[in-house]
């Protein structure tokens, strides 16, 4: 009989393993200052509707919590700013804190973190002397619950804590060696987690006076002329997204901590706004949540950490009618409260959407000369990288064995993959844009509803942020215990 001690090591090294291929993942934000705001269940309805696989709560709701049991959802709970400083002055608060809205509730409820408080050394600073005491606190108590290696603590910040965030390589955080965000950043890498930053563009670029462009801020293409660079390292950054999280590298970095990975716990653009707001709008909404669903998507970091991929919560689910503030601070919601889209959405990174919207496909024209057509396939399947392989003999794409049909599958897998960053359908005239889809019999085009890869609201997710050296925080293991599965595994195959 193999020893159980076997079979819980080589699972270990079985779930770091799926861990590490599922890539980047993209969650969402769950407020509830909604006047109309649906039942836990209803929500949690919508959320699978999506396929959404990650969210973050902004408090500990036992409503949401029960909801989200058996979902397999990896949940993120929030300590109010509120209860921070009573966390902080309290181990036993701390114990009961955790007793009540996390061990109560796992393993059916996924909870992998606490956030503890919103952007506290920014918007709170009376309760910063006490963050990290709070964040020891809690550690502590999952400690004693034995849960500390699935539930990491963290605290999310915003941008404001670093005075000059561009060029990124000379940002800082506006800090000395003892200040509160030193400490912050060594409980972090003491007990492997991660840092949580709230990235705004929409904010970088309203309140920059016109000094970057706004297709900077929504992931779209700049012309030549006009590339953003870092002039001390001539990292050229295609978004201020990624600009904003590698000025948080490089404040780290500054500090001498560069093995902690960054997650992104809010991001989003208002979909509406008032007079004095005129980039928030559906059309601009649409564009950032699409285009940086796409940017995680392809599980790369920025310029200065190519390797970490970017795991990023969007802000948020719903519009919240009832918060106070400008007309735009009431509009961040993708999804309506009845699970439709507020905005055409983009799936899985792809060009397929949902909501009251309508795919759009590139294919071949039918006027078009065969030795242009040929011309066209040729650069796509070469040059333009598209996957041919569908259309090679003897699979789903190849007949009819025609010229028109192999470019126009070719066309369009370029298109749908390289459309976010100024991909074109054209292919010297031979091709163009229809919104009926392609697709027929077992040949399913790249983008259509149809498809079954890629299906959902958003990429799939991996068990926890990568680490740089590749690993989930949440599952990592010493060369020992690899060692030890690596010979139960033989044992096993014998």
């Amino acid at each position: 009989m193999i020893p159980v001690r076997c079979f819980g090591s080589l699972l270990l090294v079985l779930i770091g393993m799926f861990a590490n291929v599922l890539g980047a993942f993209i969650g969402v934000n769950i407020g509830t200052d909604v006047s109309n705001m649906p039942s836990a269940s209803a929500v949690v309805s919508i959320i699978r509707d999506h396929q959404i696989t990650h969210v973050r709560l902004y408090d500990a709701d036992s409503h949401m919590l029960k909801a989200l049991a058996g979902s397999g959802i990896e949940v993120t709970v929030g300590v109010t700013n509120e209860e921070v400083l009573g966390i902080g002055q309290s181990a036993s608060v701390a114990a009961a804190w955790v007793n009540k809205n996390v061990a109560s509730y796992v393993p059916a409820t996924n909870i992998t973190a606490i956030a503890v408080g919103s952007e506290v050394l920014s918007s709170v600073p009376h309760v910063a002397p006490v963050l990290v005491t709070a964040m020891n606190n809690l550690h502590k108590a999952l400690v004693a619950s034995d849960l500390n290696f699935h539930v990491k603590v963290s605290s999310p910040q915003s941008l404001d804590i670093i005075p000059k965030p561009f060029p990124p390589s000379t940002a800082a955080f506006n800090s000395s060696p003892n200040s509160t965000i030193y400490h912050l950043l060594q409980f972090l890498k003491n007990t492997n987690s991660y840092f949580m930053l709230n990235a705004y563009p929409y904010y970088g670029y309203t309140n920059g006076n016109g000094i970057f462009p706004l297709d900077y801020a929504l992931f779209k293409p700049l012309p030549s002329v006009k590339q953003i660079v870092d002039p001390n390292t001539l990292f050229h950054y295609n978004s201020m997204f990624d600009a904003m999280v590698d000025a948080t590298y490089y404040s780290m970095d500054a500090l001498k901590f560069s093995r902690i990975p960054i997650v992104v716990t809010e991001t989003g653009w208002p979909s509406q706004g008032g007079p004095n707001e005129p980039d928030a709008t559906v059309e601009n909404a649409g564009a950032f949540i699409n285009n940086l669903i796409r940017r995680v998507s392809n599980n790369s970091g920025p310029p200065s950490r190519p390797n970490i991929p970017i795991n990023t919560y969007i802000y948020e689910l719903f519009n919240e009618d009832k918060r106070p503030g400008p007309v735009s601070e009431k509009n961040w919601g993708m999804i309506s409260t009845n699970g439709t889209a507020v905005f055409p959405l983009s799936l899985s990174g792809s060009s397929q959407t949902t909501g009251n919207s309508t795919a759009v496909f590139c294919v071949a024209k039918d006027d078009a000369s065969e030795d242009k057509l040929q011309d066209g396939l040729n650069w796509a399947c070469g040059q333009g990288q598209a996957n041919c392989s569908f259309i090679q003999s003897g699979q789903p794409c190849y007949l009819p064995n025609s010229i028109k049909n192999h470019a126009s599958y070719a066309y369009n897998d370029y298109y749908q993959k390289m459309r976010s960053v100024g991909g074109t359908c054209d292919f010297d005239g031979t091709a163009t844009i229809t919104t009926n889809d392609p697709s027929y019999r077992s040949c399913i085009f790249t983008g259509s509803s149809n498809s079954s890869a890629g299906r959902g609201l958003f990429p799939s997710g991996a068990f926890g942020p990568v680490s740089p050296m590749g690993e989930s925080p949440n599952l990592s293991m010493s060369k020992i215990q690899f060692v030890i599965s690596a010979a139960c595994l033989f044992v096993i195959l014998l």
